[in-house]
């Protein structure tokens, strides 16, 4: 019994994509459910964001909020991704792409461009990483996205209408509600009297932020699912797309470890420039871009989070062998 609690602790993440998946398929499938899985649908979108927010507020509740501050990782992972954004918009006007390749590249570019999850703090705590130097990072990496987006959109689809400061507040709104709020909800119940029973209460449950994110994910899969099959684009291409976001995805994991490596910082790096908040890439391709390009950032949420659960399954393998 220990055995298999130890196996579900160390796949939790593969579990958690494998039970949403499956649950999409069965009741999206199975004519029985598929009047059930309709109703219930908008109840699991309306708790997609209550999860978020309570994993983040747990998360924040364990940040020395003393130690919060920039550094030059930080730096070095920003200056990686603008080089990776320019030199993909190059490619494009160079060689004048178009059509089909032209969403592949696009799906990529949205990849690199959205910004660092805000649940990479969670994975980065378990991986044994710097809580306060991730959660620092989020907060830069998502202000400058609502920067980036609206500059490069227009570049990357001249037909693209987007008045920047529009979509600068639009996206700083969304960033406040998401990291802002439970970020101070969080601060507050660290510091305050009254409050103090329910700060020691999360402090005493260890794993309860990656559970619930594990939910969080459950979820998020099922969705995924839902769009890459809804998706009105031939199998070779969706194949393509599927094996681009896979390639790009371990290459900004790996090049994130690579600036750590110098600063002795290699799973901090290695998240911020590796797991991306896709639900917000889905959501900002969807609105401005084509929509067959948020399949890309789809499959990467796939991606990220296998990379993700190989990581802690090595993590958790060298604890138990010390």
């Amino acid at each position: 019994m220990d055995k298999f609690l130890m196996f579900l602790r160390s796949c939790s993440l593969p579990i958690a994509i494998t039970v949403g998946i499956v649950v999409y398929v069965l009741f999206a499938y199975i004519p029985i459910l598929t009047n059930v899985g309709l109703i219930f649908e908008p109840i699991v979108q309306m708790s997609m964001p209550i999860l978020m927010f309570l994993v983040l507020y747990v998360t924040f509740c364990k940040v020395d909020y003393r130690k919060l501050k920039f550094t030059l990782w930080h730096v070095n992972v920003i200056l990686a991704q603008i080089a990776f954004m320019v030199l993909l918009l190059g490619l494009i006007y160079l060689l004048n792409i178009k059509g089909a390749l032209f969403v592949l590249i696009e799906s990529v570019f949205i990849c690199i461009i959205c910004p660092c999850a805000t649940a990479a703090a969670v994975v980065t705590s378990k991986l044994g990483g710097n809580l306060e130097e991730m959660t620092t990072f989020t907060f830069v990496s998502n202000f400058l996205s609502a920067v980036f987006i609206p500059f490069s959109f227009p570049l990357l689809e001249p037909s693209t209408h987007i008045a920047f400061w529009t979509a600068f507040f639009s996206i700083c709104y969304k960033v406040s509600i998401v990291l802002v709020v439970p970020m101070l909800l969080g601060y507050i119940t660290k510091h305050s009297c009254f409050l103090r029973w329910l700060y020691i209460w999360i402090l005493s449950q260890r794993n309860l932020a990656f559970y619930l994110w594990c939910v969080v994910l459950m979820t998020v899969s099922g969705i995924t699912m839902r769009s890459i099959i809804s998706a009105d684009i031939s199998k070779f291409w969706l194949l393509l797309i599927a094996l681009s976001s896979l390639v790009v995805c371990i290459f900004q994991f790996s090049i994130g470890r690579f600036i750590g490596k110098h600063f002795d910082r290699k799973v901090e790096a290695g998240q911020a420039a590796g797991q991306k908040n896709t639900t917000f890439a889905i959501w900002i391709a969807s609105s401005y871009l084509n929509p067959l390009s948020s399949v890309g950032p789809g499959c990467y949420i796939l991606w990220q989070n296998i990379i993700n659960s190989l990581q802690l399954w090595k993590y958790d393998k060298r604890h138990k062998s010390k």
